[in-house]
Formats: C-alpha cells, structure tokens, sequence
C-alpha cells in the first residue's frame, strides 16, 4: 500500500471522526427541572433555562453545563447509605449550650441553585462550602442559646435564626445558591439518664400548661355564670321598680280623680268611697242602702229579695244576733 493511500484513509479517518464530533456536540436537550450553561472556550457564555432541543457550536468551541433547577436538601449530622439506612456523625453534631451543656444536633438544609455561572465558577467545591457554613451556623445559634430552648419549646427560633445566619454567609460567599429553610431533625443530649430527666421536666410543663388553661376555662366560665346572674337581677330589680313607679303614678292619677270629684261634691263622692271600700271587704256580698227619717244612712249586708235559699241553723242565728244588734 503505498504512502499516498496511507494518507488518504487517514485523511478520511480524521474526517470522519471531525464530522462525528460535530454531529455530535452541536446540539443537546434542556428538560423541563435543568437549566444549561454554555461554555465557550472554558467561559461561561449564556444560561439557558427553557426546555427543548437546542444547538450550539461543536466541541471543544462549546459545552454544556446542566444543573437542576430544583431544590436539594443537605443533610448535617447523618446520611443515608445505599440501603437507605441513617449513618450518624456523632464527631460532628456534638455542640455546646450557652450555659455550657453538651447536645446532639442533626438538621437538614434545603436549598436551590439561583446562579449556576457563580455556583460552577465562584466555588471549587459549592456543597462542601455549604456544609461548612451550616455547621457554622448551627454551632453559633446553639451556642448562644440554653439547653431548655435546644430541648422544648425553642427549636423554631433556633430554626430561624440559624437560617437567616446560613443566607447571610452564603451571601457573603457569592456561589449563586438560595438558603429555602432549615429543618431541626433531632436535638438530644448524649446521655440516656440526662434525656429521661428533661422528658419528665417536659412532661411536666406540659401537665402545668393544661391546668393553668383548665384553670382559665373554669375561671372564665364562673365569670360568665356571676354576669348572667347579676344580668338578671338588675333586669329584675329594674323591672319592679318600672311596676312601682307606674303603680304609684297610676294611684297618684286615681287619687288626683277622686280629689277633684270630692271637691266638686263631697257628700257623693264619701258615699261612693264607702261603697266601694265595703265591696273590697266584703267581696261578693248584696248591699241595700236604707235612710230613716233621722239622716242616717244603714248598710246592711241581706240577700236580695227574690233570691231562694234554705236557712241554715247558723243562719238563723246570725239574724238573731243582727235582729238584736238592731234593736240596739
């Protein structure tokens, strides 16, 4: 074979790899959670964040770069293996309490990729730098807080402000990452008796908690008990004074009438009082009204004439007794 054909399949050879190469690395896909990066000559050239099939100039001109566009959760303190069971680092989530007690933090970050020129480029190792920032984070927010905040009722605080100390460091690194939250998993003081003795402290705050709202309940229901009984006894106490008031305005009216007649005619209006006041004691009874020739007027109580009634032997007597008392 001679040096010329040499040649001309090498040339072909070559030709065929070139135009591989190009068929190859002139396009690529962005699917829908990826945003692609191109590289032009090892410089970040543009950020590609819609999907679908795009085109760029063949390699080593230009490559790709793509990063997810989703959010990614960083453990501290543990890990999973590939059976998915939890591997802890002890060395790592021991830390110290503001008043000098030792506990066990373990917590998760979530964060999300808002800059990927910054985070390829800013950063040699972008996780690792995050890990070392929330341990950071962590060890200082625990370390100014006291153990009973750490154990009960302070996590969320420690949440938050272990947070907002996170984003500013990683603000301050410039690596294109956003800090999404951060998550207590457990915080937990390495000795089993210490533990026991926090859960009985625990429960007891919460047993004091629900008396003291037990308390309060009973406190406001006998209060709403006292207002509606003394609702009701100035309601009462209202309403008979209103009943008097009118009672006395009536009598006063009535008394007022009476006057006016009695001055108009006083002879009348005695006889008429005394009527009336002998048909209130004397409800039910028949009254005849006799004047003798003397002026003197007789009241006396007798059936009506017409009125057919058997006497009885008290009756009898009684109008004895009367017969008598008129003859007096």
């Amino acid at each position: 074979m001679s040096v010329k054909r040499i040649l001309t399949i090498a040339g072909m050879a070559v030709a065929a790899a070139v135009l591989l190469i190009v068929l190859f690395t002139t396009w690529y896909t962005v699917d829908e959670g990826e945003q692609a990066i191109i590289i032009t000559f090892g410089e970040a050239d543009e950020t590609v964040t819609d999907s679908g099939l795009k085109f760029k100039l063949p390699w080593p001109v230009q490559s790709v770069e793509k990063l997810s566009k989703e959010t990614f959760s960083t453990t501290f303190g543990y890990n999973q293996d590939a059976s998915g069971e939890l591997i802890s680092y002890d060395k790592e989530t021991k830390m110290i309490t503001g008043d000098e007690y030792i506990v066990i933090a373990d917590l998760v970050v979530q964060w999300k990729i808002t800059e990927p020129v910054k985070y390829l480029f800013n950063s040699e190792n972008p996780r690792e730098l995050l890990h070392d920032a929330t341990a950071a984070s962590i060890r200082s927010i625990i370390g100014s807080s006291p153990i009973d905040d750490a154990l009960t009722d302070g996590k969320a605080e420690i949440e938050a402000e272990t947070r907002d100390l996170l984003a500013d460091l990683i603000d301050r690194y410039d690596i294109g990452i956003a800090i999404q939250g951060v998550k207590l998993q457990d915080v937990e003081l390495p000795n089993a008796e210490v533990r026991d003795a926090f859960t009985a402290v625990t429960d007891a705050r919460e047993t004091k908690s629900t008396k003291i709202n037990q308390a309060r309940k009973y406190e406001n229901q006998r209060k709403n008990e006292a207002a509606g009984e003394r609702d009701a006894v100035l309601s009462k106490a209202q309403g008979d004074k209103t009943a008097r008031i009118e009672q006395a305005n009536g009598d006063v009216a009535v008394f007022n009438k009476l006057y006016a007649e009695y001055s108009n005619n006083k002879e009348i209006t005695r006889e008429r009082l005394i009527l009336e006041t002998l048909e209130q004691v004397l409800p039910g009874a028949k009254l005849y009204i006799m004047n003798d020739d003397g002026g003197t007027m007789k009241y006396l109580p007798l059936a009506p004439m017409g009125q057919q009634t058997q006497a009885t032997p008290q009756d009898s007597e009684n109008e004895k007794e009367g017969g008598e008392g008129d003859g007096k």
